[in-house]
């Protein structure tokens, strides 16, 4: 049994954390931070928690939640988590980031966040990018960057095609449910601008595109949109394939057949099932993905068409945003760490209708 302290307990990807941790049966929640709510009873904040959750909110530093944690989840706006992070290490507790404060080096945070990262230690903290599916080496980290939510459908849509050097070009149009804008309203989450409506918006320089083009490094244009939905993300990947390699690179699947042929359905297919063989939480869907199928869980869904006589592949995924996009992906970050199953207090079935 270890213990978790969460730091920032009361925004949505805080709340999922707690939801889905009272189910772990290997980790006691042993603080949970919030300033506005502190002295307040978790489950009177949030009556979904009861009675699971006894704990009070509570505002403390980060040297007493390191002392009370083994992990620490730090659930904070960009920019707030630096304030922890360094505080946390040095009391020897290991930490997972919900935020974007250690995903990137630091000269492309400071100029995408627009904000000097305040840890003069950071690029000697090496925290590990926290997609395990691709990224064994979460198992020996100490500091985890979780993922954005964006980039986690988008990069596991791909990634596939872009280790087989097949990949020219990807072009990410994505959809999300509201809920990925967090607790706070906003113009774009009031529902009279939102209702039957879908809105893009970053069109061209949303800021998680950074961390699409550090893992798949092929030439990257991606524009988001929010939809009238609580949860999900599908993401629609064009992929434009590298004509010159995919008529001359044999596939590590079952490999083209001839020289200068088209990819089949089949070929493709085995490229995905060959890449993520025994990664629990992908599943390869022969039709479209949808975001009814992953609601409420920790699943990516992927699919894919090919285009005839062109070069373009449109890979679908689905994701639900708070979960596989955000504090699911935590937790499962969190089992390796731990060397726990990677399937512990996630292994569930989606919420349909």
């Amino acid at each position: 049994m270890i213990k978790a302290g969460i730091i920032g307990g009361a925004g949505y990807t805080g709340l999922e954390l707690i939801r889905l941790l009272l189910m772990h049966p290997e980790v006691e929640i042993s603080v949970v931070t919030s300033r506005r709510y502190k002295g307040k009873p978790i489950s009177d904040v949030n009556p979904h928690l009861s009675p699971f959750i006894e704990l009070e909110y509570e505002d403390v530093d980060a040297k007493e939640i390191a002392d009370r944690s083994d992990i620490v989840f730090v659930a904070v706006p960009h920019g707030s988590a630096m304030d922890y992070v360094p505080g946390l290490m040095a009391r020897g507790a290991r930490v997972i980031d919900l935020s974007a404060d250690y995903r990137l080096k630091k000269e492309d945070y400071e100029r995408i966040y627009k904000r000097p990262h305040k840890d003069k230690d950071k690029e000697e903290r090496r925290a590990v990018y926290g997609l395990t599916e691709l990224h064994p080496e979460v198992a020996d980290a100490d500091l985890v960057a979780n993922p954005g939510c964006y980039p986690t459908g988008a990069i596991l849509a791909v990634t596939p095609l872009v280790k087989e050097g097949m990949v020219k070009q990807v072009i990410f149009d994505a959809k999300s449910g509201i809920s990925g804008a967090g607790v706070e309203p906003s113009e774009i989450s009031h529902f009279p601008n939102l209702a039957e409506n879908i809105i893009p918006y970053q069109v061209t320089a949303h800021r998680h595109v950074a961390e699409m083009r550090m893992e798949l490094d092929v030439k990257v244009s991606f524009t988001p949109h929010i939809i009238p939905a609580i949860r999900g993300i599908l993401t629609t990947a064009h992929v434009f394939l590298n004509t010159e390699e995919t008529k001359t690179k044999p596939l590590q699947g079952q490999g083209l057949q001839g020289r200068g042929a088209e990819p089949h359905s089949e070929e493709i297919e085995g490229i995905y099932k060959q890449f993520y063989e025994g990664k629990r939480f992908i599943r390869l869907k022969k039709g479209m993905p949808s975001l009814s199928s992953v609601r409420g869980t920790n699943f990516c869904d992927i699919g894919f068409e090919i285009e005839e006589k062109s070069n373009r592949i449109v890979v679908i995924s689905a994701i639900d945003n708070l979960i596989k996009g955000g504090s699911g992906q935590a937790i499962q970050n969190m089992n390796v760490m731990f060397g726990f199953d990677e399937g512990e207090g996630l292994w569930f079935p989606g919420l349909v209708p």
